[in-house]
């Protein structure tokens, strides 16, 4: 059975989820924004579902919700931020209070994050940025599901990456999130759970052959982005994250779901430009032109046209979520 939530409604059982698990209500802010800026956008999988995870892992010890991030100056142009073993989005939201002005001042900044946890849908902090008047593009490595192609055994993650483009006024021109894999890993693991069958093309067996049982692909390996094409993106992103950042490889992760006690101890990686530094002014009409020369043409979108859309929508009728799960999140609060 689903039920629909409004706005409001939704905000008060992401932030009783959150700080009824052990989240200090400063740390929970962002975070409760990003889950319902997900939720809005009609990423369905990628919000409340995965909130639960957040709170079992709260409760067991494997994140500490209570822990302040450290911010580290390296230059005037360069951060790390180390999440000490807590949340990805208070120590991404305290890296962008200087990430922020040190790219509008100088033209350009980059932080990493390290010691992390999931950090969820990216594109809503390259959006963050972007609002802010930023190019911005933002990465995060994970969990190995995705082999190299020719391979078997998986090595990164869905490693996904983000870029968001800004507009006047503290809009977003448009805006890019997408993972190294076909689909997210979520949409096989939730086709597993329902007893479904997944298209081909989605995951790829232990031997490597194209499959449509989804526990067979989330035993076997996620299927590329283009070839090889998604495997080198993915491939950055883990230098970025794991070696740049000093997030751990994927392979030295802990679980994203299991409450196994340890740590995941991934990174996240974030450069933003300030546009108007570097176009000489002509940004925003260049930007204008381009998009133009998209929604022009009869059948086609921007990228995140869809989830601002879904935003209008849910909105206005209201977010579904499921009873049960809506149950287990009030027991959460």
């Amino acid at each position: 059975m689903t039920v629909l939530l409004s706005v409001e409604e939704a905000y008060t059982l992401i932030s009783s989820a959150l700080t009824g698990s052990g989240t200090l209500h400063e740390n929970a802010k962002y975070f409760t924004d990003a889950i319902l800026d997900t939720e809005l956008s009609g990423l369905e999988g990628h919000g409340f579902y995965w909130l639960q995870y957040y709170c079992e892992h709260l409760r067991s010890g494997k994140v500490n919700g209570k822990v302040m991030p450290v911010v580290e100056t390296i230059s005037a142009t360069s951060f790390r931020v180390d999440a000490r073993n807590g949340f990805a989005h208070p120590a991404i939201e305290a890296g962008f209070k200087h990430l922020i002005p040190a790219a509008k001042k100088y033209g350009t900044a980059a932080m990493g994050v390290y010691n992390s946890y999931n950090a969820a849908t990216m594109g809503f902090h390259t959006g963050f940025l972007a609002r802010a008047g930023l190019l911005a593009i933002g990465s995060t490595n994970a969990v190995p599901n995705l082999a190299p192609v020719g391979g078997k055994s998986p090595i990164i993650g869905t490693n996904p990456i983000s870029y968001a483009v800004p507009a006047p006024n503290g809009e977003i021109a448009f805006l890019v999130d997408q993972s190294a894999t076909q689909v997210a890993w979520t949409s096989v693991k939730r086709a597993a759970e329902e007893g479904k069958p997944i298209p081909i093309g989605w995951a790829l067996d232990a031997d490597g052959i194209p499959t449509e049982d989804a526990e067979a692909g989330l035993l076997g390996s996620m299927a590329p982005a283009g070839g090889v094409k998604g495997f080198s993106i993915g491939l950055l992103v883990e230098v970025l994250c794991a070696a740049l950042a000093g997030g751990n490889l994927g392979l030295d992760q802990g679980s994203f779901t299991e409450n196994d006690g340890k740590p995941i101890g991934n990174g996240q990686f974030f450069i933003a430009f300030d546009p108007d530094k570097f176009s000489g002014g002509s940004f925003d009409k260049t930007i204008e032109s381009l998009v133009s020369s998209i929604t022009c043409q009869e059948g086609s979108r921007l990228p995140n046209a869809r989830r601002e859309a879904n935003k209008v929508r849910l909105t206005q009728h209201g977010i579904p979520i499921d009873l049960e799960l809506l149950n287990t999140l009030k027991g959460f609060a």
